[in-house]
């Protein structure tokens, strides 16, 4: 059961109305890092979570990031503010209009004419909000390191919206935003790490013939060895050639009597031969290739 409370999380006082900046908001309410995704998120793994402490503990932050969606979308409404009424009530000139519409940048004039104005499922760049942001697989020890992933690239996007804007209030309620993230890291970390053994992922073990195996597939300059590529838990393999198991790196499939046949015949007829050399419409069309032929 919800219940929800007309307070916000956190208080929220912005200066004055900023189309512009209501649509870089946007990222955090229908975005891909944004609000909506994380509470989709974890609310989904939260529902078929086995473990009580994990499952009690996405609810939590589940909830508390619809909480963020209503900062985010209180902000992108209030900065709107000025625009949708003037858009609704058309109390100024076409052409001023439309300059204070198309001048205000990042595509604002695309919320403010279809939405009017309005906190839209979208991104900054008007593409919808997708159930394809939520990746869970269902396995706590990879959904738990791709929260924390989210998390992170959600910190980043807050960052970058404290960089764009000079209003003090909202600079403050980003900042409260963004510090939420890292305690959602910090929180995901633990239920991770409280999780032993927690990697690899899933449960069945490696084949330990490649486990530990590097393999140098990029050549050149540039080439770095380092903790991630060298050291006693290390193998490196300086120039890896097919096939690393020993085969001849060779895809082959056994067929039934028939369906062979039938493949064979199909390859015999489709058979190219390399010692035609056809005029094409592209030689045709070239005028110089048709005398060169001719």
């Amino acid at each position: 059961m919800f219940v929800h409370n007309k307070r916000l999380q956190y208080t929220v006082r912005v200066a004055g109305p900023n189309p512009g900046l209501a649509n870089l908001m946007l990222e955090q309410f229908g975005g891909p890092q944004g609000e909506l995704a994380a509470a989709m998120r974890y609310f989904t793994q939260g529902l078929a979570e086995d473990d009580a402490g994990r499952k009690d503990m996405l609810m939590d932050i589940a909830t508390e990031e619809l909480s963020h969606l209503e900062i985010i979308g209180s902000i992108v409404g209030m900065l709107n503010k000025g625009a949708k009424g003037r858009i609704a009530e058309g109390v100024e000139e076409e052409s001023e209009l439309y300059r204070s519409l198309t001048g205000a940048g990042n595509d604002s004039h695309i919320t403010q004419v279809l939405y009017g104005g309005g906190t839209a499922l979208i991104n900054s760049g008007g593409i919808p909000w997708t159930a394809a942001y939520v990746d869970s697989i269902g396995e706590p020890t990879a959904d738990l390191r791709s929260n924390i992933a989210a998390e992170a690239r959600a910190k980043i996007v807050y960052e970058r919206l404290i960089n764009v804007t000079d209003d003090p209030g909202i600079k403050d309620a980003l900042k409260f935003l963004m510090t939420r993230e890292i305690a959602h890291q910090k929180s995901f970390e633990k239920a991770l790490h409280s999780m032993q053994p927690n990697f690899p992922n899933g449960k069945l073990p490696p084949e330990p013939q490649y486990a530990s195996v590097y393999y140098n597939m990029s050549q050149g300059e540039g080439d770095l060895r380092g903790s991630w590529n060298q050291g006693p838990e290390w193998e490196f393999v300086e120039s890896p050639q097919p096939a690393v198991d020993g085969g001849d790196g060779l895809a082959t499939v056994e067929l039934p009597k028939g369906e062979k046949k039938v493949v064979e015949q199909m390859a015999k007829r489709t058979m190219s031969d390399p010692t035609v050399d056809p005029l094409t419409g592209a030689d045709l069309g070239a005028g110089a290739a048709l005398t060169k032929k001719g």
